[in-house]
């Protein structure tokens, strides 16, 4: 097997898109069968305070653009979005931070169910604009995602629980330089990071496969 570990945030537009075009790009992959796709948490603004302050308004402060700059912004990612096939709605996401939706993502991974949470997650912040960061909206994930819901009360109701597990994936990030989502590792041996096509994708999957240690 060759593993490809990918860290995103889920309140990420680039990291929606990306983790699209590599799905793409995998399954344009000859030996997709035998690559293991393991989600890693990545926070990209961890002192964040979960609240109502409108996404476009926080980000432009933190980046030092006009509103309309970050709108434009937007819906630059919301055409990439749809060019696949993504529903992006621009304008109604809040900002935070997504430590607990990571928290219960490595809980979803002990049940084997850690991409179908994500994927929800990246759906409900981006096409639904359904705030994330919301207890509620986050059990509805888990629960849709297929866990029990007592079971994700449970791990939310816990700040330790899994917390561990979330600082491990953004410590090694930080030990890869990695200062950015997306960002993919084939093979422990090749980064690729941004939003790449997936002909992109295909090809760096096809090289670490050429490139892997005769057995």
């Amino acid at each position: 097997m060759m593993r490809v570990d990918m860290w995103t945030d889920v309140a990420c537009p680039w990291c929606y898109i990306g983790r699209e075009h590599f799905s793409r790009g995998l399954a344009a992959f000859a030996h997709r069968d035998q690559v293991e796709v393991r989600h890693r948490s990545f926070e990209l603004n961890p002192q964040a305070e979960n609240g109502t302050v409108p996404i476009i308004d926080a980000v432009a402060a933190q980046y030092g653009r006009t509103r309309e700059q970050q709108v434009a912004r937007e819906e630059q990612a919301a055409a990439m979005a749809n060019a696949v096939g993504l529903e992006f709605r621009v304008g109604g996401r809040v900002f935070g931070n997504t430590f607990d939706v990571y928290r219960l993502s490595h809980f979803a991974g002990t049940r084997g169910l850690q991409g179908k949470l994500l994927d929800l997650a990246f759906r409900v912040n981006f096409a639904e604009e359904a705030s994330i960061y919301d207890r509620e909206t986050l059990v509805g994930v888990g629960v849709e995602a297929g866990l029990g819901e007592a079971e994700v009360r449970e791990v939310l109701d816990n700040p330790d629980a899994f917390a561990e597990e979330v600082r491990s994936d953004e410590r090694l990030a930080a030990e890869l330089g990695t200062g950015g989502v997306p960002f993919f590792v084939l093979d422990r041996s090749y980064g690729v990071s941004g939003v790449q096509s997936p002909e992109a994708f295909t090809q760096a999957l096809e090289r670490a496969w050429a490139d892997r240690p005769a057995a």
